[in-house]
């Protein structure tokens, strides 16, 4: 039977459509654009890769990957057009035509940029955003893999499941980061005390220069290919992909979560695990969750012990009972289970949850967040975290986690990669603070709560600098809107200590007129903006 209401809904579909394209005809910016890419890409192509701000699509596709909502309000500058390139010689025609209509390029791989610098600028600005480039290649021959920079860390760890059940990647527990950001921060995870970091194991990349155009290792020369493992590739170019080299991970590994309140031997456990969590077995990686709470009434602090060990539960049992007797682990507190179901769990999933849950890209989950980062070269006194417990209490809101180094970082020195914090560092403190209240006066109550804790802890952290990590971006380190040298010196410095001036040294010679820019990027020694 002939559906009445079909031709209304043809009609009202050819009307939407002839709206949409009456109105990119309108806009110069776009009809500049598509023009310019037009010389190296098919009109149809071209024009589907454009996303501006009159396309019906526009604000799902901006929202899809924005990963913290301080950055998706009314008042957030929007990007003119995003280009969503489908082939890498897109991401070189962007590139190129960005420069010749004179708009500035901000690059987005999964969005979790903690202050949104992938899809924010003040001023007029596309964003090139490379989720659609997320093929992953395996190759068990030589136990590497190639990977674009739109693919999550899900993905990879799904696809290497897929074809090793003893083999992993040492990367970050959250499965919808983007790869081309993670890695090219450095990137770390439950592997990095037996393994170290992920760009520890990038053997090679492909990138798009200033020029569009597009390097491997080879062509890019060892200077750029150094100073994309770490030091942030997006003051460099546009990384495609990286080709990475997976590790050996055992048939059996163990999991578990212990918690402790301060009633419960909290500040013993905490003096404890700065010393043993970073000297023990490599296999061991410990994290500590430092978290104000609420008990009968009554305002508290927690700790919480969570941790993989490559191996079974009777060895760790016996490795914790000599090392860390105070944690009182035993067999009951353990899940033994494989490498993939770790890392479900790592990510707060239940044991047994399929690794196909790792595909989900949980598009659209944005709250609001604050994060900041610290390194601890000597260990807290008790005396010291009894103030701090007083501290997080006071403030209410502010989280803390401590990631445990040593073991294989402690091997690696400092300018092999852009990242230097490597041997003399206990661990990395993240300060995180979520809250759900939308609004000026609840990000300025949040935020400077987080501030206030990092200020506390001034005394017992680094120093001349302050190291900060950059993949945990904060735009408190420091930013920059003349693009000096000097002044990315205060940021540069703190992210990278010593290996900012190699990193400047990089950026002059690839990218003499700074186009690939943002709050924290590397300066050229003398910029032109």
């Amino acid at each position: 039977m002939p559906n009445p209401m079909r031709p209304y809904l043809l009609l009202s579909l050819v009307f939407f459509f002839n709206l949409y394209h009456s109105m990119a005809v309108s806009d110069p910016t776009h009809q500049a654009l598509l023009q310019c890419l037009t010389q190296s890409i098919p009109t149809d192509t071209a024009s589907s890769i454009i996303v501006s701000k009159s396309n019906p699509s526009y604000t799902s596709v901006l929202r899809a990957y924005i990963r913290n909502a301080r950055f998706n309000t009314s008042s957030t500058p929007k990007p003119l057009i995003i280009i969503t390139p489908l082939d890498e010689s897109h991401v070189s025609a962007a590139v190129i035509c960005s420069q010749k209509l004179g708009f500035q390029l901000k690059i987005r791989s999964g969005g979790h940029d903690y202050e949104g610098l992938s899809y924010v600028f003040d001023k007029p600005f596309f964003v090139l955003d490379m989720f659609n480039l997320r093929s992953i290649t395996v190759n068990m021959a030589d136990e590497t893999a190639w990977v674009g920079a739109g693919a999550t860390l899900g993905e990879l760890y799904y696809n290497i499941w897929k074809n090793s059940k003893v083999h992993g990647f040492p990367a970050g527990v959250c499965p919808t980061v983007g790869v081309g950001g993670h890695l090219s921060g450095a990137g770390y995870g439950t592997l990095i005390r037996k393994y170290g970091l992920s760009v520890d194991h990038v053997v090679d990349a492909k990138l798009v220069d200033v020029k569009g155009k597009i390097l491997d290792r080879k062509a890019m020369g060892e200077d750029l290919f150094w100073a994309i493992r770490g030091g942030g590739a997006a003051s460099f170019g546009v990384v495609l992909s990286y080709k990475i080299k997976l590790v050996p991970v055992p048939e059996t590994v163990t999991v578990f979560r212990i918690e402790r309140l301060l009633t419960e031997n909290a500040t013993d456990i905490t003096f404890k695990w700065q010393t043993i969590a970073p000297t023990t077995d490599e296999n061991l990686f410990m994290r500590m969750l430092l978290q104000p709470v609420t008990r009968n009434k009554k305002k508290t602090a927690r700790i919480t012990v969570i941790a993989l060990y490559l191996g079974d539960s009777d060895s760790l049992v016996s490795l914790l009972q000599k090392d860390f007797p105070e944690l009182s682990i035993g067999k009951s507190n353990c899940n033994e289970t494989t490498w993939i179901d770790s890392v479900l769990w790592w990510a707060n999933f239940d044991l047994g949850t399929p690794p196909t849950a790792l595909l989900d890209r949980d598009l659209n989950d944005a709250g609001f967040l604050k994060r900041k980062s610290d390194y601890v070269q000597t260990p807290i006194p008790k005396s010291g975290l009894e103030s701090l417990w007083q501290k997080m209490i006071e403030l209410g809101k502010v989280g803390m986690v401590f990631n445990a180094y040593g073991g294989r970082m402690d091997q690696i020195k400092p300018d092999e990669t852009p990242f230097p914090h490597r041997a003399g560092n206990l661990y990395k403190i993240q300060y995180s603070v979520n809250w759900d209240e939308r609004g000026n006066e609840a990000d300025k109550n949040f935020t400077t709560q987080a501030k206030l804790l990092h200020d506390f802890m001034t005394p017992f952290v680094s120093k001349n600098p302050r190291s900060a990590y950059f993949n945990y971006r904060d735009i408190d380190v420091g930013s920059t809107k003349k693009w000096s040298y000097e002044e990315g010196k205060v940021y540069g410095e703190s992210y990278f200590n010593g290996n900012y001036e190699r990193l400047v040294d990089v950026k002059t010679a690839v990218d003499p007129n700074n186009f690939f820019r943002n709050e924290q990027s590397i300066p050229p020694r003398s910029s032109k903006i």
